[in-house]
C-alpha cells in the first residue's frame, strides 16, 4: 500500500510538473522554428527571430522601462506596506481585519477599471497619464502579494515581544523596524518582493491604458508583435521569461547578502 501510494504522489507530481512546463518548454521550441503548423515536429530550427525581436527600436527601451516600472514598485511596496503592517501588529492589532479587507479589494477591481479610474481622477500634470501614475497603479494592484508575505511573516515572529525588549533597550522606532523586525522577517519581504517584480514585470492592462507608447513596456511590444508574428513574439516572451528569472535571481542573491549582513551587525552588537 505504500509503495503504491508513493507511486500514485510522484504521478500526481510529475503531471503537475509536466503541466506547468510543458507550455514554456513548446514556447521555447516555437520560438527557434522555422516553420511548426503542419506537423507534430517543427520543419527547421533558426534564431532569426530573436534577432528581429533584439534589433526593435523598442526592445531596449521596453526592457529598461519594464524594469524601472518592477523596481519601483517593489521598492515603494516596501515603504509602504512594511512600516504599516508592523504598525498593526505591534500597536493596532484590532485594526488587521480592516486591513485585509483593504488588502483583498485589489483582487476584485478588474485592471480595467482601475487604469481607467486613475487616469480619470489624477488628470492633472504631472501625473496625467504618467509613469509616476503607472507605478502606482501598479503598487496597487499588486499589494495584496506584498502583504500577504509580510504580514504571514510577522505573524511567525513575537512582535510585540521583540518590539518591548527593543524598547527596553533604548532603541526607537525607527531602529526597532530596521534592526529587529526587518531581520527577522527577511524570507517574507523577499518573497513578497519578488511576486511584486514577476507580476509588474508582465502587466500589460495597467500599462497599455495608463501611459500607452508613451512608456513602452516589455509586454506592450510582445503584444504588438503577436499580431504581426506569433515566431518573434515567442521569442520575446522567451526573452522576457528568462530576463525575469535572472532578475529573481539577482534579487535572491542580493536578498541573502543582505540579511548575511544585517545578522552579523547584530551578533556583533
Amino acid at each position: 500500500m505504500k509503495h503504491r501510494a508513493s507511486a500514485i504522489q510522484y504521478a500526481v507530481i510529475l503531471l503537475f510538473l509536466s503541466y506547468m512546463l510543458f507550455p514554456i518548454a513548446a514556447t521555447y521550441i516555437f520560438s527557434v522554428a522555422t516553420r511548426w503548423d503542419r506537423s507534430i515536429l517543427p520543419e527547421g530550427y533558426t534564431l532569426e527571430w530573436y534577432r528581429t525581436a533584439l534589433q526593435s527600436s523598442y526592445f531596449l527601451s521596453g526592457l529598461r522601462n519594464s524594469m524601472i516600472m518592477s523596481l519601483a514598485s517593489v521598492a515603494v511596496s516596501l515603504l509602504v506596506v512594511v512600516p504599516t503592517v508592523y504598525w498593526v501588529h505591534a500597536r493596532l492589532y484590532e485594526a488587521k481585519p480592516l486591513l485585509e479587507l483593504l488588502m483583498i479589494l485589489p483582487f476584485g477591481i478588474p485592471g480595467v477599471v482601475l487604469a481607467l479610474a486613475l487616469v480619470q481622477v489624477f488628470s492633472f500634470p504631472p501625473l496625467a497619464r504618467s509613469p509616476y501614475l503607472l507605478v502606482g497603479a501598479t503598487v496597487v494592484f499588486s499589494m495584496p502579494f506584498m502583504y500577504r508575505a509580510v504580514g504571514n511573516a510577522l505573524t511567525a515572529i513575537d512582535v510585540r515581544g521583540l518590539t518591548e525588549a527593543a524598547q527596553s533597550l533604548g532603541a526607537g522606532t525607527g531602529s526597532i523596524l530596521t534592526q529587529v523586525i526587518v531581520p527577522s522577517i527577511f524570507p517574507g519581504i523577499m518573497s513578497g518582493s519578488l511576486l511584486v517584480f514577476a507580476t509588474v514585470f508582465a502587466e500589460f492592462t495597467l500599462a497599455k491604458l495608463i501611459t500607452g507608447a508613451a512608456f513602452k513596456t516589455l509586454p506592450l511590444l510582445l503584444v504588438e508583435y503577436t499580431r504581426k508574428n506569433g515566431y518573434v513574439a515567442a521569442a520575446l516572451s522567451v526573452i522576457s521569461f528568462t530576463l525575469a528569472w535572472v532578475a529573481s535571481l539577482l534579487i535572491l542573491w542580493i536578498g541573502r547578502t543582505g540579511r548575511r549582513s544585517a545578522q552579523e551587525t547584530l551578533r556583533s552588537r
